[in-house]
């Protein structure tokens, strides 16, 4: 009997996966196919299918479970390679002076406005600083996928916001060490400090260096395979390495796919890479955007308390990034585009979020309330861009 249960849970998983898949792609395809219908990107009806089948509406997935977790982040990892094989280095690096701008204006006046928003709630201290600095990360995840489909990820517009973004995910992963440690009672190393800051940046310049330097064996290796399939799995080994680095090396993830397609992105393999990949981020990725809407429980919206900080921390986080747009000194790039582009807090967001909750800092209803923020950004932040890009779109035909 024991061994009949054992078998039916086991055979229980790959069918609950398979039923959840089966949804998330058939959301996911008609959330798509209606926004291209209203002249939209994807991604938003991708965001919108997540909602309807998610824990406020149909219910239909739960977006908690571990395994469309971990697909989830897959999708994340080769969206950001794939932004990186799409981009171009020189470009990012002209724009270095204005990101930094964007970058620093971006997270100080976000921090600024969050805190005053906890404070004016009458939280305590670190509560109100950990829930601001929740505020101060952006997500280049969706920016990217909204840029791309528009054709602005190689504009102007485009560069400062990658550039900015990645910035902002060096500078996240320090004030997220500086918290999480002050959440947990230690007092603050500066030389730890120095250190993250150090790797962080290091990683950032030495893996362009080194990817650059080891990138010819690279190519003469897989000139050597001829089995099937042997480009695309040399280049998610690549990936997936530069990944696993960054993270051992106390850096972001999605930081170190992003390095390791702007590497691939100077070598003659670029458009074939680029072409063998697409397939493999359609599937991962969709498990991503449905996921993100899935999360949203509009019924704990019913608490005032908590509805009054949701929208009080959702219009900091939202006015606060607008802002950073025009702190995109000298240039020609349309700076509330730029701002809107740092709008969105994605999955970095909500790694804040979790961790200020693990930690104790911060309350359920608190941390509720920032997962609101994190996701309605992440919604509003591509759909405000849009319509923006788009008008500008009209105006450059027009003229």
């Amino acid at each position: 009997m024991d061994y009949l249960v054992a078998t039916n849970v086991v055979h229980s998983q790959p069918q609950e996966l398979l039923a959840n898949l089966i949804i998330i792609y058939f959301a996911s395809k008609v959330g798509a196919e209606l926004a291209f219908h209203l002249k939209q990107p994807p991604v938003l009806g991708e965001l919108a299918a997540g909602l309807v089948v998610g824990v406020s509406c149909l219910q239909w997935i739960n977006p908690d479970q571990p395994i469309l977790k971990l697909l989830a982040q897959v999708g994340v990892i080769l969206l950001l390679f794939e932004t990186g094989l799409e981009s171009n280095i020189q470009s990012l690096i002209k724009v270095g002076f204005q990101a930094i701008g964007v970058a620093l204006t971006g997270m100080i006046v976000p921090f600024i406005f969050g805190y005053a928003v906890m404070k004016w709630m009458g939280y305590p201290e670190l509560t109100s600083i950990f829930a601001a600095a929740c505020m101060t990360v952006t997500s280049m995840g969706f920016t990217a996928k909204v840029l791309t489909e528009l054709g602005y990820l190689n504009r102007l517009e485009g560069n400062i916001v990658l550039a900015a973004a990645i910035l902002d995910d060096i500078l996240g992963v320090v004030i997220l060490s500086v918290i999480s440690s002050l959440g947990k009672g230690t007092s603050l190393n500066y030389l730890n400090l120095l250190g993250i800051i150090g790797t962080s940046i290091g990683f950032l310049v030495g893996g362009i260096v080194v990817g650059n330097l080891l990138m010819p064996l690279f190519i003469r290796l897989v000139r050597l395979l001829h089995t099937r399939g042997e480009l695309l799995t040399a280049s998610l080994i690549f990936c997936f390495s530069f990944t696993y680095l960054a993270e051992q090396l106390g850096s972001a993830a999605i930081i170190g796919a992003f390095v390791a397609g702007l590497v691939l992105a100077t070598t003659d393999k670029r458009d074939e890479v680029e072409s063998r990949l697409h397939p493999v981020t359609d599937f991962f990725l969709p498990v991503f955007f449905i996921i993100v809407g899935a999360e949203i429980n509009l019924a704990l919206l019913g608490n005032q308390q908590v509805l009054i900080l949701s929208v009080g921390l959702t219009l900091a986080a939202v006015i606060g990034k607008a802002i950073c747009g025009y702190a995109a000194f000298k240039t020609q790039a349309n700076k509330l585009a730029v701002g809107m582009g740092m709008v969105a807090r994605g999955e970095v967001g909500l790694v804040f979020a979790t961790i200020g909750l693990g930690t104790g800092v911060l309350t359920k209803t608190v941390h509720f309330a920032v997962v609101v923020m994190v996701i309605f950004t992440t919604f509003l932040g591509p759909l405000l861009l849009s319509f923006i890009l788009k008008r500008q779109q009209l105006s450059e035909s027009d003229s």
